[in-house]
């Protein structure tokens, strides 16, 4: 089984208009209400490449329950733990320029997450956790790390997606990918990432510090992974426009564990169809459907090998 966690999820209150006045009067010409977090969006995904998922995490109060119904009606099955507060709503104004507005979300009290923690201990040999997404409040911010230690050396694969310390800290747990975008890869780094050579080095660097496979997503410029093997492969991302970036991100992680078994393993496999995926979503109002992702990969060239400078 493949479990996402989603700390802290969110309705993503997204609305799109031709320009955005601040001060004045802003007429929206089409939203959008749905349940999003990083690793919702991952089972959101999954689900429409064919593979099923359970969702786990933290739901609070009457937009908590919003959340868990939208995924139910999704066809996606859910353990969320409830709490006290509210889950946060996110907005996103799609203008002229994407603008986001993010909420906080509620307080995690230490009998929430030792809820959680129950329910985490109960995976077994095979299954997949993906950890996507920020930290909820009251978690400490090497909380990913802490729970790859507690689970390790049980036959789970894991997947980080996150930034940061909650990135950082997690590379010790030997997590089977991780996929930092090129923003956080230089963040990481403390040095600038620009080119494909440039993201292989720096992939390279995090898989010595304990990542198994490293995918960084670079936008226009397609992905570029540090694999399991030994190699760094590139993949160009076919053409396009951008609609909606939102979630792209997590389309990419989703495609690379749908086509990893899919393949039986095959990481160049993987690659493609993470790369297909994520920009199927960007080319899209929200996450691309099978068909959308199917075509966009008959568009995306197979990955070769990259160096490392």
């Amino acid at each position: 089984m493949i479990y996402t966690l989603t700390l802290n999820p969110s309705l993503d209150y997204t609305v799109r208009l031709d320009t955005l006045r601040p001060g004045e009067l802003n007429r929206v010409s089409a939203e959008d209400l749905h349940a999003g977090g990083k690793g919702i969006n991952v089972s959101r995904m999954l689900s429409h490449l064919g593979y099923r998922s359970r969702a786990l995490g933290f739901a609070a109060g009457f937009t908590g329950e919003e959340i868990v119904r939208q995924l139910t009606i999704w066809g996606i099955e859910t353990d969320f733990i409830r709490t006290a507060g509210v889950s946060r709503i996110n907005v996103k104004v799609n203008a002229d320029e994407e603008t986001e507005i993010n909420g906080s979300g509620p307080l995690i009290t230490n009998d929430d997450e030792d809820k959680l923690l129950k329910k985490l201990d109960g995976l077994e040999r095979g299954d997949w956790l993906v950890l996507s997404g920020s930290m909820a409040r009251g978690l400490p911010g090497d909380w990913y790390g802490r729970v790859l230690k507690r689970l390790s050396g049980r036959g789970i694969r894991f997947v980080v997606d996150a930034e940061g310390r909650a990135l950082r800290e997690a590379l010790t747990g030997r997590p089977f990918l991780i996929k930092p975008n090129g923003s956080e890869l230089s963040a990481l780094l403390g040095k600038a990432v620009q080119t494909r050579e440039q993201a292989a080095e720096g992939a390279r660097s995090l898989q010595a510090l304990g990542a198994v496979n490293v995918l960084v997503s670079l936008g226009r410029d397609g992905a570029v992974l540090a694999a399991e093997d030994g190699s760094v492969y590139a993949c160009a991302a076919p053409k396009g426009q951008a609609v909606d970036t939102v979630g792209s991100g997590d389309s990419m992680v989703a495609g690379y564990l749908a086509g990893w078994l899919e393949s039986g393993g095959d990481c160049c496999a993987a690659l493609r169809l993470a790369v297909a995926a994520g920009s199927a979503s960007a080319f899209s109002p929200g996450l691309a459907k099978m068909d959308e992702v199917e075509r966009v990969l008959g568009q995306t060239e197979m990955p070769g090998k990259a160096e490392g400078r």
